[in-house]
Order: structure tokens, then C-alpha cells, then sequence
């Protein structure tokens, strides 16, 4: 590496060193968060991993891949990017998990205007942040230095994961029934969804917007947004290891309880959702207060202060509760899966 230079693609604003000087800043944190299965290290053209299938009988692949959206212009504003890498990761292996699959591996590409190690290293620590809270290994990525394409101080922050469940104990929803308890597992706020409508609603165009103090928030406005998405593995892990017979999981993202809900739902059956069985964090207030939004497109945007919902049998919730309890969440029980023809119903 150390002979690597070009003096003509520097002039194009290209700094090839600076690309090798964020990979030694970035290598440490990186291999923090391997776990048993990874071979190598960073340098190589893929990452590789070895997944330990033993005892099962048919071993499924799953994967999820998503970005952190615009809520990197906040990030940008607030020069603030040391959690936004949590957002990433989280998006992706929420998702994963919504299978019964266990999250072994994270990449991640990182696109900017001006490769700075400094801010690199602090995006790649959010990274690395979530995967260890999800309990899987970062074995690659890419940083693609790309002038004249984004501005100098702004950047692109997208990756996927891959997790193994045996097909067995894939979740997919055919068992549920009705009858089945829903348990909904508080959010950190807005999560990773819905900043286009949250910057416009609340005005968020320069740094002084986001340091306002919000006396209904106890905050700044930057604080409470920057908030990064709650990663909820180690919950459904602890679920499935406790013996819980989880029969199905949906992650509340774009599109709120009204499209991500019906998503994990059978034909037949709906989940009967009571809007005042959990707190709808301040925020979601301001938001509706201010851009003067229904209820029910706030529903159908955010995820409203849950961020995952779990169905499983009513006699199972109490022993269910205590378990994500012990895993520091807060469960609340938001309904029921009734029998009827509409995915999900609010009330």
C-alpha cells in the first residue's frame, strides 16, 4: 500500500492515501466485532465466513440489505456521525430476524464526497457498534471516494447482512392462529423512516434548527433525532432460546404498523392492534402537532413507539415478557390476532 499514489487522480480529488490512512484508523474496530466463523481480515477482495451448520437438518440463507436514508442530511447538519452506522446495521438485521434467522456477517458501502479518515473512522464506529449489539461480524465493505458527485462533507451510508436459520424453525407466519397474544417492543423514537416529512414538518434545514430545545421533547430537536434504531437480536434470541414458540415477527419501518403488520399475517387472520396499550413517545406529538398530520397517516408512516411486534401464544406472554425483560427491553401487550380478512386493524 505504502507505494500506492497518484498524484493525477488527487488532482481529480481522489486521495488514494487518504483511503489507506482510514483503513488502519478503521482496522481495530473492526475486528472487535468478529466472532467465531470469521477467516481473515480486512485487505482481501471478499469477506469470508465460515457458518457452523452442525445439527441442522437444512440451513437457510437470509439476507437483508437497506440504508440510513435521509437522515444523514441531520447527520451532515449536526456533524455528527458516529451513530448513524447503528441505524444501518439495525435496518438490515431487524429485518433478518423477522425469518428466525440469527444475523452472522455485516458489509457496508460508504460513498463520499471527500474521504476525511477522521469522519470515515467515526461513521465505521457506528458500525461496529451495531454489529457487536447484534452480535455479528463487520468482514468487509467499500469507501468509494466520489468528488463532483456528492458535495465534500456529505455521504452515502447503505449495507446488508446475512443470517442462517434452519428451515425448520423458519418464522413465516403459518402458524399463527387467533387467539395469539401480539407483543410490541418499544422503539428508540423515530428509528430510521419518515425524515423526509420530519425535516419539512419541523423545518430542519440548518444546524441552529436542530439545537433548538424542545421543552415536550426534555431535548434538543438534533438529540432526539439523531436518536440511532434500536437492534432487536439479542430480544428475539433470547425468545427463541427461552423455548417461546414465536409465530411470527414483523420490524416497524417505512410505512408504519399499517403496511409493515400485515406483512406477517395469514390470509384469514388480523392483528387487532389497541393504540392505547403503549406510549407514543413526545416526538411523534410534535410531529403531528406541527405539520397538523392524521393519525392515521402517522400510523402509516412511523412506527409510532414500536418498533417490533411479536405474535405468539397468549399462554406464553407473561413467561415471554419477563425474558425481554431480562434482555432490557420494554414489551408491551398491544392486542390480539383475531379472525377476519384485514391484516391489521387499529383501534
Amino acid at each position: 500500500m505504502s507505494q500506492s499514489k497518484s498524484d493525477s487522480y488527487a488532482a481529480a480529488g481522489v486521495d488514494v492515501t487518504a483511503g489507506y490512512e482510514a483503513i488502519k484508523k478503521i482496522k481495530p474496530m473492526v475486528e472487535s466485532t468478529y466472532i467465531p466463523g470469521v477467516i481473515g481480515t480486512l485487505g482481501g477482495f471478499g469477506g469470508l465466513f465460515a457458518p457452523d451448520v452442525s445439527g441442522m437438518k437444512k440451513p437457510i440463507l437470509v439476507s437483508g440489505t437497506d440504508g440510513v436514508g435521509t437522515k444523514l442530511k441531520l447527520a451532515f447538519l449536526m456533524d455528527k456521525h458516529d451513530t448513524v452506522g447503528i441505524d444501518c446495521v439495525a435496518m438490515c438485521v431487524n429485518d433478518i430476524i423477522c425469518s428466525g434467522a440469527m444475523p452472522l456477517f455485516f458489509l457496508d458501502y460508504l460513498a463520499v464526497g471527500k474521504n476525511i479518515p477522521a469522519r470515515v473512522a467515526d461513521i465505521v464506529a457506528g458500525v461496529t457498534e451495531g454489529c457487536r449489539q447484534a452480535g455479528c461480524a463487520l468482514i468487509g465493505g467499500e469507501t468509494a471516494e466520489m468528488p463532483g458527485f456528492y458535495a465534500e462533507n456529505e455521504y452515502d451510508l447503505a449495507g446488508f447482512s446475512v443470517g442462517l436459520v434452519d428451515e425448520a424453525n423458519m418464522l413465516d407466519g403459518a402458524s399463527l392462529r387467533a387467539g395469539d397474544c401480539l407483543i410490541g417492543l418499544a422503539s428508540n423514537g423515530i428509528h430510521s423512516n419518515g425524515f423526509s416529512l420530519v425535516r419539512k414538518v419541523l423545518g430542519i434545514h440548518s444546524h441552529a434548527s436542530l439545537m433548538r430545545y424542545e421543552e415536550a421533547l426534555g431535548t434538543t430537536l438534533g438529540e432526539e433525532l439523531l436518536k440511532p434504531t434500536r437492534i432487536y437480536v439479542r430480544a428475539v434470541r433470547a425468545l427463541l432460546a427461552g423455548g417461546i414458540p414465536v409465530r411470527a415477527i414483523s420490524h416497524i419501518t417505512g410505512g408504519g404498523l399499517y403496511e409493515n403488520v400485515p406483512r406477517m399475517m395469514k390470509e384469514g387472520l388480523t392483528a387487532s392492534i389497541r393504540t392505547d396499550s403503549f406510549p407514543v413517545p413526545p416526538i411523534f406529538d410534535l410531529i403531528s402537532r406541527t405539520g397538523n398530520i392524521p393519525a392515521r397517516d402517522m400510523y402509516n408512516t412511523f412506527n409510532m413507539g414500536i418498533g417490533l411486534v411479536i405474535a405468539l401464544p397468549e399462554a406464553q406472554a407473561d413467561k415471554a415478557l419477563a425474558l425481554l425483560q431480562d434482555e432490557g427491553e420494554t414489551p408491551y401487550i398491544i392486542g390480539s390476532v383475531t379472525q377476519d380478512r384485514e391484516g391489521v386493524v387499529l383501534s
